[in-house]
C-alpha cells in the first residue's frame, strides 16, 4: 500500500524554482533516503508535504487523501480544512534542530499534542510518553527541560513526541545536522531500531553509509529534480548519473 504519492511536484519562490516536476512514492514499512547537495530542494521538498509550504504545481497523497484538489488558474485548491487536519495527523516531522518548547518539560513536549490533539485522557497521554522514552533511553529526563539535555537527548526527545501521534509515516530534516558525531551515532541507532519495526520514514540525511545501510530506496535531488532514484545498490553503489557520481565522490575515503 502505497503511504505517499507525489506527482509532478513542483515549488517557486517568486521567480526562482526551488522544485521542479518531482515524482515519487512511498510503500508502507519503506525507508527512503533523500540525498543531495546543499540548496538542492529536499528540505523544501518536505516542507511542501508537511504543508509547512504551498505548493506551486503537482499533487500530493497521503494514505489516500488527496492534500490538493484542483488548480484554478494556475493555483493549487487545497483540501477542505478537515481532510487536511487528517493528512497532518497521519505525518510527523523531525526537524533538524529539534523545535522542542523550552519551556515545558520533557512530559509535557509528549503529551500536550495527545491531550489536545488526540483528546488523550492526560493520564493515557503520560503512559504513552514513558512507553516512548523507555524506548529513546530517557525514562529518567520526563520532568527535565530542554536546556538541561544534549542535542543528542533533545533529538530523542522530538522523535518520541511525533510517534506519540501514532503517524503513519515519519519525516527527518537532516535530524543529525547540528549534531557532533557521538551524538550522531545516538540518532542514526533509534532510526535503525524504527526501520527494524518497519515505520515508514523519509530521511533527508548527508550520512551516505546510514543512507545505504538502512533505505529500501535513494533519491538523489540536484537544483529541484530528482537525478536517479532506486535502491542504495544503484544509486550509491552503482550510480549511473555522472553528477550523482560526482557528489558521492566527496563521501569516499
Amino acid at each position: 500500500m502505497k503511504v505517499l504519492e507525489v506527482n509532478n511536484l513542483s515549488k517557486s519562490f517568486g521567480t526562482l524554482e526551488v522544485i521542479k516536476d518531482i515524482s515519487f512514492d512511498v510503500e508502507k514499512g519503506e525507508v527512503v533516503s533523500v540525498i543531495g547537495p546543499s540548496g538542492s530542494g529536499k528540505s523544501t521538498l518536505l516542507r511542501c508535504i508537511n504543508q509547512l509550504e504551498r505548493v506551486s504545481g503537482g499533487t500530493i497523497t497521503i494514505c489516500g487523501l488527496d492534500m490538493i484538489q484542483s488548480y484554478e488558474k494556475g493555483k493549487p485548491v487545497y483540501a477542505d480544512n478537515k481532510t487536511l487536519r487528517d493528512i497532518k495527523l497521519k505525518m510527523g516531522l523531525i526537524f533538524q534542530n529539534f523545535n522542542l518548547f523550552p519551556h515545558y518539560s520533557v512530559l509535557r513536549n509528549i503529551t500536550d499534542a495527545q491531550i489536545h490533539v488526540l483528546k488523550r485522557s492526560k493520564e493515557k497521554a503520560e503512559a504513552v510518553a514513558m512507553e516512548l522514552l523507555k524506548q529513546m533511553g530517557l525514562p529518567e529526563k520526563a520532568d527535565a527541560y530542554p536546556y538541561q539535555l544534549s542535542g543528542g537527548q533533545q533529538q530523542r526527545v522530538s522523535i518520541a513526541r511525533a510517534l506519540a501521534l501514532d503517524p503513519e509515516i515519519l519525516f527527518f530534516d537532516e535530524p543529525t545536522s547540528a549534531l557532533d558525531p557521538e551524538l550522531t551515532g545516538e540518532i542514526l541507532k533509534v532510526i535503525r531500531q524504527l526501520a527494524a519495526k518497519s515505520m515508514t520514514m523519509v530521511i533527508v540525511t548527508h550520512e551516505m553509509a546510514f543512507a545505504r545501510d538502512v533505505a529500501d530506496k535513494v533519491i538523489f535531488m540536484d537544483q529541484g529534480v530528482i537525478i536517479e532514484q532506486g535502491t542504495p545498490e544503484q544509486v550509491i553503489n552503482n550510480p549511473s548519473s555522472e553528477r550523482t557520481k560526482m557528489f558521492l565522490s566527496r563521501f569516499e575515503e
